[in-house]
């Protein structure tokens, strides 16, 4: 614990539910946890009374509109930083990165806060995006973004980009973990079509990257060989891309196969749906930043299969090599799951990407600023 209690401001879009909030709700958690002050300013969502009930204030301004006028945020933002006392301002996203980063330079270097960000996500680069690198420290999530931050803002000194992986409670998704006899009985109840099949699992939500016209293929491959998978869609469909959704559900019924895929929606039991699946997938078109459902369910045990880039082929080098498969290669990926499912390859125990040592080390990150 540092020699004196910090307030630590964090400011993201909103906390309506992602990565990206899960991140920041366990930080603010540690560090009320630890008896510092822990503030977040936010448009507010579904998360405020967790944040709050964990010990944290939470402030609710604006900050998820990317429009001009956001911009007026600036000088209210100033006076709050001295109002509060302010010793830690850390943005983790575009829009309060702006806010945050005009406040903070306007203030005289004696008397502000220390500034630091984190890139939770590969931007489009431009001078918007830019403002994710100007953070006194910048916190890159994986060894993608770290990459990624020197190739496209090289302004950026090294010396600044502090790699801090995302990372797992193991007591949430515990390995070798099975879900209980009532659960399975109402799972199998809903979706009797699962019984007796091997579970093909791709989770996330349902946007084109995310690699669903190619899971769709390769169940149709192995159904075609008469083998006893099931596909299973867990995810929710994003209400501006319902067209895309549609499309999915025409593919798989022109295929002849509404009764080899399901789609589970949205799942607040994500752990038992990974306990039931005998494979998860992970075919992101593009790279992603971490890739945090394949993580938890290889914390459990559960072979992970994905495209080996960005932070999926980071996290499968890791703790499951014999799941990387080379991206948008349908044949090799074929032949991968196939070997996998019929070989009951062993995962290796999560000790590398942990909550614990994520929430270390940006408290650490906090002391050593200042």
């Amino acid at each position: 614990m540092a020699d004196r209690a910090l307030t630590v401001l964090q400011m993201v879009p909103a906390l309506a539910g992602g990565g990206v909030e899960r991140g920041t709700l366990e930080v603010a958690q540690a560090l009320a946890e630890r008896g510092h002050r822990s503030l977040v300013i936010s448009a507010g969502g579904r998360l405020v009374s967790q944040l709050e009930a964990e010990g944290s204030e939470h402030f609710t301004w604006p900050v998820d509109r990317k429009r001009p006028w956001t911009l007026r945020l600036i000088w209210p933002l100033r006076r709050f930083l001295k109002e509060q006392g302010v010793d830690i301002l850390h943005y983790r996203s575009r829009v309060p990165g702006w806010i945050a980063y005009l406040a903070w330079r306007g203030m005289a270097p004696a008397n502000r806060p220390r500034l630091i960000s984190t890139v939770h996500g590969l931007h489009s680069v431009s001078a918007y995006s830019a403002v994710m690198t100007k953070g006194e420290r910048v916190i890159a999530v994986s060894e993608t973004i770290r990459r990624y931050i020197q190739e496209n803002y090289p302004a950026t000194p090294a010396e600044r980009i502090q790699l801090i992986y995302r990372g797992v409670e193991p007591a949430d998704f515990p390995y070798g973990y099975r879900p209980g006899d009532g659960w399975l009985q109402a799972w199998y109840q809903h979706f009797p079509q699962l019984r007796d099949k091997q579970v093909l699992t791709l989770a996330g939500r349902i946007t084109r990257l995310k690699g669903h016209h190619d899971f769709i293929t390769l169940i149709q491959r192995l159904v075609q060989q008469g083998r006893p998978v099931h596909g299973l869609i867990v995810g929710g469909k994003d209400p501006r891309r319902l067209a895309y959704a549609n499309e999915l559900e025409q593919k798989i019924a022109s295929l002849g196969l509404q009764g080899d895929i399901t789609f589970a929606g949205n799942r607040t039991d994500i752990r038992d749906v990974y306990g039931v699946s005998d494979l998860v997938l992970s075919l992101s078109s593009k790279p992603e930043s971490f890739g945090r459902s394949a993580l938890e369910a290889l914390s459990m045990g559960v072979p992970v299969v994905g495209y080996d880039h960005g932070g999926i082929g980071e996290i499968l080098q890791a703790l499951f090599r014999e799941g990387l498969t080379p991206l948008s290669d349908l044949d090799q990926l074929e032949a991968r799951v196939k070997k996998v499912l019929d070989n009951g390859c062993q995962v290796e125990r999560n000790q590398r990407f942990l909550r614990t040592e994520m929430i270390d080390k940006t408290l650490a990150l906090y002391e050593e600023c200042l």
